[in-house]
């Protein structure tokens, strides 16, 4: 599907995701099952009954968590480069994510009603594009509407931030463009998302981290959510240096 170099430059997540989602529903449906023989034993009163859902369910339940733990722990943290792409699976298409801009600034808005942040403002322009090269034969052109995501920008001592309300609220009344990544979108079509983020002035090694913000994704294998597993982030750093260098070389041309 991508040539080498675009490998390189791109993640997914969750990995293998049919299978994870397979694993996940089957053993939901197992469950289910075993709760029923449970209950049918304990309204029959049958002890065989009885200890057949007990058992059953005690033992698919932790063999999954076994499984989810193992994978957890072997996995790996990446931080993507910029122009890299973070694909999220939704079953039958992906999503992509690539973080295009990154800025720090000391206040926001307009000119006579800017809004100062406790420490500085770190502004990220994050591209959402349906990648239509990863839609099933079956799918059609109809929209398709993210599932939930959530924003976080994480510096070199762990510390993680989330999305300022007042800088947001900023970046809107300078008429930004910014489109919610909630919009629906079409397969080929993109759209781009402003953040804005309040962090201490003193904040080193940022890095934006994006995941989904599904209760469920907790317990699907091979999902960045699960317990004990690793992140896959996006490098602000080294792209708002590029920026500030690109910014600084264009304001010294005649």
């Amino acid at each position: 599907m991508h040539g080498k170099k675009e490998k390189l430059m791109s993640a997914s997540m969750p990995h293998f995701a049919p299978i994870a989602a397979l694993l996940f529903l089957g053993t939901v449906l197992v469950l289910g099952i075993s709760l029923l023989i449970l209950l049918y034993g304990a309204v029959r009163r049958s002890a065989f009954f009885a200890k057949l859902g007990a058992g059953a369910g005690i033992t698919i339940a932790a063999g999954y968590f076994l499984l989810l733990a193992g994978v957890s722990l072997a996995s790996s943290e990446q931080t993507l480069p910029p122009d890299g792409w973070k694909y999220f699976c939704e079953i039958d298409c992906h999503l992509a994510y690539s973080l295009v801009s990154a800025q720090t600034t000391a206040a926001l808005g307009p000119e006579l009603q800017q809004t100062t942040p406790h420490g500085k403002y770190v502004v990220l322009r994050v591209k959402t594009w349906f990648d239509e090269r990863t839609i099933s034969p079956r799918r059609g052109n109809g929209p398709l509407t993210p599932n939930r995501r959530k924003a976080l920008l994480v510096d070199d001592t762990g510390r993680s931030y989330e999305p300022s309300p007042e800088g947001q609220f900023a970046l809107a009344g300078s008429g930004d463009r910014s489109t919610a990544m909630s919009q629906a979108l079409r397969p080929g079509n993109s759209y781009t998302t402003d953040l804005a983020f309040d962090v201490p002035k003193r904040a080193r090694g940022l890095r934006l981290l994006l995941i989904e913000d599904d209760p469920e994704t907790r317990f699907v294998i091979g999902h960045e959510n699960s317990p004990f597993h690793k992140k896959i982030y996006f490098d602000v750093e080294t792209l708002a240096r590029k920026n500030q260098k690109g910014a600084e070389e264009a304001g010294s041309k005649p």
